[in-house]
């Protein structure tokens, strides 16, 4: 999950509840930014706030390559990122101040900057497919989908390796920042679009420079630092407990061992916690009702079946027992609410250019002539830095024709035209993705992919299918992506009077920076750990779900397991209809329908970390009956400690595996005799 999913995804691939933004835009009047010089373009970047926005990407690639790798949810992080750009800088200005050292001033401007280069560094690590269509076509997933399943072909896959996917990754990932460069006053000013997510970061990085917002990030500091620690040093503490298969405080039976054989437990991921705590309670509630309906309910009645449905000897990581029932409900469930969605917003964007275009010149003078003056210099400031459109169309041209030459030399499977294709089409669907976005918060830039995963799969044919079906569903998917989290930058820049040059720039440092650094954290976690394993922590449900739609994509249903049709088909209704009764119910029934995306998740994942995650549910719940303003306060801050700090630990946790030192205690929990 991301800003785009539960998720901005979801992540990467659940999609995220939308934040709200309040009435007012900046959380402060224009009078009170009267005296305020905004600094050229130039000024914005500067080397510290790049070298901040490199640590902290580094961090998050590190946290988001994790969370890719285990259950496939990541939660937005946009304000998280804010926030800790926020208090690195401002930190460091007056550590310097305290030495006598002179420093430039710390604008709202730097902060936006940097916060745009940090998102767009982490957005490679799970963005980049490293725990789906990437992973998806290596060799593990590939005998787990069956080597003898049809149109999975001998010889359909590729390794992982830090050359070819760097060069994928640098291929594709930068055109979709010019797609829609020249239509970014249309969508930002013309248009008026909230763009929600990225009006809230803007709101928040307001609010941080001011002198209440000063006094507020002490507190958020203090508060960081200290469940930061405690996080770091819990997970250090768990890992000497965890020396065999099925040890530690993660296998806790905590409700019991029957509940734990079903994996309803809690681990003690305070990475989940802390994810939890940003997630909304309807996100971690659906994933809840999805982990008891699979879980609790399902797999125990269809396991009954086992000789029947499916065949005995079948391996518990078989696409042809239990496992493939697994894996193709999950996908019901994911294309049935993608599918909803996609037309959804394709509709409501259908809906409102027609109603712009109705309005006609007469309301465009109109609402020239009652523009507000804090809005005209909203609008100054925005149009002031022009990008010439040369530049847009020349670079596009030549971006695009680096990848329609790398990608085909990458995988044979993929033919250049394939490529071609997908860059014309990529400015239309783009438009499309970023309006829609802009009304409605749902980035579908994965649902976007995953159209082209089916398209491709079958028109490539039974040989080449599967390869060429993952690799132009992450192509389609990166260009549709980046060019609405652009628009998302774009909004956040026009309400903080950040030049729209300096934040082209600061996107495309991230996104260099996370070509580099996501590939090699992805090894690193590939080398020291055991990813891919169904029966592991490190499951990466989705390179598995991922591919297997391509398979589907070649084979059609004939690649289901038994009665799986008919389940896949009730499924896929049930999202429909869930998503149909949360649009047209009152909102007061409305509100308590589960989000089928979410639900999805624990039918591959197991029941644990839904429990995790409520548990951070529970705590923001409780915290806000107490003390609502302390907890509206500290809850990003405190949420960020706990995630970094878990997160941070798989640096010497993978080391210490790289270098084959295990924990020296097996804690484990047996029936008493």
């Amino acid at each position: 999950m991301d800003r785009h999913e539960l998720g901005s995804a979801g992540a990467a691939e659940i999609e995220k509840s939308p934040r709200e933004a309040g009435p007012d835009m900046e959380s402060e009047p224009a009078a009170a930014r009267v005296a305020e010089r905004v600094p050229p373009w130039r000024e914005q970047l500067t080397v510290r706030g790049l070298v901040a926005a490199l640590l902290i990407g580094v961090v998050y690639t590190v946290i988001v390559m994790k969370l890719s790798l285990t259950t496939g949810i990541v939660p937005t992080l946009n304000v998280s990122a804010a926030l800790l750009a926020f208090l690195a800088l401002r930190g460091w200005t007056h550590a310097l101040d305290r030495l006598g050292i002179a420093s430039r001033l710390f604008t709202r401007q730097e902060n936006t900057v940097v916060q745009t280069c940090i998102v767009a560094c982490y957005t490679i690590g799970f963005g980049g497919g490293f725990g789906s269509f990437l992973l998806g076509l290596d060799k593990k997933t590939y005998e787990l989908s069956g080597a003898s399943t049809p149109g999975n072909v001998p010889g359909s896959y590729k390794d992982p390796a830090i050359g070819w996917m760097m060069g994928f990754l640098l291929a594709v990932s930068f055109v979709g920042l010019l797609t829609l460069l020249p239509l970014r006053k249309v969508l930002v000013i013309d248009y008026k679009l909230t763009y929600p997510s990225g009006t809230a970061t803007a709101v928040l990085i307001n609010g941080f420079h001011t002198p209440q917002g000063d006094k507020n990030a002490k507190k958020q500091v203090l508060g960081f630092l200290k469940y930061f620690g405690i996080s770091f040093f819990w997970s250090f503490f768990q890992w000497f407990y965890t020396g065999g298969d099925f040890c530690g405080f993660m296998q806790f039976p905590t409700f019991g061992l029957k509940a734990w054989k079903q994996s309803f437990f809690f681990d003690f991921s305070l990475t989940y916690v802390g994810a939890g705590m940003i997630c909304s309670h309807l996100v971690n509630l659906s994933l809840l009702f999805g982990a008891v309906l699979s879980c609790g309910v399902m797999w125990p009645l269809m396991k009954k079946q086992e000789g029947n449905w499916y065949s005995a000897k079948a391996s518990a990581s078989s696409m042809t027992g239990l496992y493939g029932y697994k894996a193709f409900l999950c996908i019901a469930l994911l294309i049935g609410d993608g599918s909803y969605n996609f037309f959804k917003v394709i509709i409501v964007t259908l809906n409102s250019i027609r109603e712009k275009s109705k309005r006609g010149r007469l309301n465009r003078v109109a609402d020239a002539d009652s523009v507000a003056i804090d809005d005209m210099q909203r609008n100054e400031v925005f149009n002031r830095d022009n990008i010439p459109s040369w530049v847009t169309y020349v670079g596009y041209v030549l971006l695009s024709a680096i990848a329609v030459v790398a990608i085909p030399l990458i995988f044979r499977q993929v033919k250049w035209y394939y490529v071609v294709i997908a860059y014309l089409l990529a400015p239309a669907l783009g438009f499309c993705n970023a309006y829609g976005t802009g009304l409605t918060d749902m980035n579908m830039g994965y649902n976007y992919g995953k159209v082209a995963l089916f398209v491709f799969a079958a028109w490539a044919g039974k040989d080449n299918g599967v390869v060429a079906g993952l690799v132009t569903c992450g192509l389609v998917k990166q260009l549709v992506l980046v060019s609405a989290d652009l628009m998302h930058d774009f909004k956040t820049a026009h309400l903080t009077l950040t030049s729209p040059r300096s934040m082209l720039v600061g996107q495309a440092v991230g996104t260099l920076m996370g070509c580099i650094v996501a590939p090699l954290t992805f090894f690193l976690f590939y080398e020291a750990f055991d990813i891919g394993n169904p029966e592991g922590y490190w499951k990466a449900p989705y390179a598995l779900i991922y591919r297997n739609m391509a398979i589907l994509g070649v084979e059609g249903f004939d690649a289901l397991p038994k009665h799986c049709l008919q389940l896949c088909a009730a499924f896929f209704a049930f999202a429909v209809l869930a998503n149909v009764a949360r649009d047209f119910l009152p909102q007061r029934i409305g509100r308590f329908v589960p989000l089928p995306m979410a639900m999805a998740v624990p039918f591959l994942v197991d029941a644990n970390f839904a429990i995790d995650m409520c548990m951070g549910s529970l705590v923001v719940f409780l915290w806000h009956k107490l003390n609502g303003k302390k907890a509206a306060l500290l809850i990003p801050a405190v949420a960020s400690g706990l995630i970094c700090g878990d997160g941070i630990w798989i640096f010497p946790s993978s080391l210490l595996a790289l270098a084959k030192i295990k924990p020296p205690i097996c804690m484990k929990f047996t029936p008493g005799s």
